[in-house]
């Protein structure tokens, strides 16, 4: 059995031969306290029209993770995130429905151990748990996040969050092509975590490296930047293809297989760990006719 949100991060390298459950439940309520918005949504709302809700009802914090695909549900289960914000950032409490016992369980922030694209839901309870519910808490007295990006170049005291909504919405726009006009999964690879050391010796061979220095002391490179040094923008196999316009993205030009991208997402991996010393990880899930797959 598959449970399915948006299927905006999957792959298929063929038909699946299980059973399909497709999450639909609909529904956002709003409480509050002197200090937070509490914002209760059910796993089957698309995230983009929160995002977009939240706007509208002057609750911001959100902005910088517009025009992400899929649904609420698997929102907690990537830990998605955009433009320096990440999903756990907001997280108050995830529902689920337990599959072993066929039990709602209510997880905090804290029990959901969430990472870079990572949580409990993609580690100890994989096909274990079905996201029902998720609240998020949002602060009332909101701080912009303008670390990245053109963000970088707005006024954090006059900014308002309809504005970096606005801007995050064209510059992914016009960088990250319509999957309803051209086949693709959205960035197809984690953008790689090193150690300070790593990065220094990278950045002794590669100048204009492209990189964030984390929490912890490491560093998050762009692989986009890695991408495109290699010079594998344009790259094809099949009908598969990294973007002209953005190296992060492989799409689908017309009748390209699961295969060809799996060859080609292959190919890129190594190119870029033969010049870089870098491994990049794919970030959708690959499925094979039984379930997920490795590439």
């Amino acid at each position: 059995m598959l449970i399915l949100g948006g299927g905006s991060n999957l792959v298929f390298t063929t038909d699946y031969r299980g059973t399909v459950v497709s999450v639909a439940t609909k529904g956002i309520k709003v409480t509050t306290d002197d200090s937070y918005y509490y914002v209760n949504v059910q796993a089957g709302e698309l995230w983009h029209a929160l995002v977009e809700f939240c706007l509208e009802h002057q609750i911001n914090g959100l902005e910088n993770m517009a025009l992400i695909p899929g649904t609420v549900g698997a929102a907690p289960i990537q830990n998605i995130g955009a433009y320096g914000v990440e999903f756990n950032r907001f997280c108050h409490e995830i529902e689920v429905l337990l599959l072993d016992t066929n039990e709602l369980q209510v997880f905090s922030n804290e029990q959901c151990q969430f990472g870079y694209r990572e949580s409990i839901f993609k580690q100890q309870l994989k096909n274990l748990a079905v996201v029902t519910e998720v609240t998020l808490r949002l602060p009332k007295q909101w701080q912009p996040v303008l670390d990245y990006g053109p963000l970088q170049y707005m006024d954090p005291s006059t900014v308002s969050a309809q504005q970096i909504f606005d801007c995050v919405c064209q510059v992914r726009q016009s960088k990250l092509p319509d999957p309803k006009v051209l086949g693709n999964v959205g960035s197809f690879f984690k953008n790689p975590i090193i150690l300070e050391s790593e990065f220094m010796l990278l950045k002794q061979k590669f100048p204009s490296l492209v990189a964030f220095k984390q929490m912890d002391g490491q560093y998050k490179l762009a692989a986009g930047w890695l991408i495109d040094q290699a010079g594998l923008k344009g790259t094809r196999i099949g009908d598969a293809a990294v973007h002209q316009d953005q190296a992060l993205v492989l799409v689908n030009l017309a009748n390209a297989t699961g295969e060809d991208i799996c060859q080609l997402a292959h190919h890129i991996i190594d190119v870029v760990f033969n010049l870089f010393a870098v491994t990049l990880q794919v970030e959708p899930r690959i499925m094979g006719s039984d379930g997920e797959i490795e590439i």
